[in-house]
């Protein structure tokens, strides 16, 4: 499985059945990110979402309570794979600059390869189908990501690496990044990697050239 389907599928199984509902729950999930995407989500039906991953379309809801309930799981499913995958950046780097340039990669990494990209333009675009509890929950999650990078913001800052307010940069980076989804096409002129590195010169100029980098991106 892969790093959206790890987190889509959340816990880890703790038998035959419930490992079952988990795969199935994170096809469900992965699928709605890409007919989401694709189609939008008010033009997505549950029937065809149904058909995408072989079921019927009473049987979708044996694994999700609603079509909105999906888009929460879609869009948390995004936030929680580069929560997850921030983490292990931070803890690959111990200087300031490194550990910022990793969280930008794997941000970055996780937007162009896609369910991450999926879940991403799910949140730019279709915020506002959510209810308002609905929001709340996807934010609890959204602000725990958006800590993780204050700090990391704020460490760059206060050795020096960077000038400004932290808040603002934060703010700044992210948006950048998020927007990406409207208008970056791996088939052109840039790959995935050398588009990344581009991203973080333009967007994070004060950062070491290289800084952050390891295999994957």
């Amino acid at each position: 499985m892969n790093r959206s389907g790890k987190a889509a599928a959340q816990a880890a199984p703790q038998g035959h059945e419930d490992g079952a509902e988990s795969l199935r729950r994170a096809e469900v999930i992965l699928t709605a990110a890409r007919l989401f995407r694709k189609h939008g989500y008010e033009r997505t039906t549950v029937r065809e979402l149904a058909r995408a991953v072989g079921l019927q379309s009473g049987s979708l809801f044996h694994h999700f309570r609603s079509k909105e309930e999906i888009l929460v799981a879609v869009m948390n499913n995004g936030i929680q794979e580069v929560l997850d995958e921030g983490r292990q950046a931070l803890d690959r780097y111990r200087t300031p600059a490194d550990r910022l340039a990793a969280l930008f990669r794997v941000h970055m990494w996780s937007m162009l390869h896609g369910a991450g990209g999926d879940a991403m333009n799910a949140l730019v675009y279709e915020w506002r189908s959510l209810s308002a509890s609905s929001q709340a929950s996807v934010k609890a999650l959204s602000d725990r990501y958006e800590a993780m990078w204050q700090d990391a913001v704020a460490a760059a800052v206060a050795a020096g690496v960077l000038r400004g307010d932290a808040r603002v940069i934060k703010r700044c980076v992210l948006g950048a990044m998020n927007l990406t989804v409207q208008w970056y096409k791996p088939e052109g002129r840039l790959r995935p990697a050398a588009f990344i590195d581009e991203m973080l010169r333009a967007s994070l100029p004060a950062l070491p050239e290289g800084a952050g980098r390891w295999p994957v991106a």
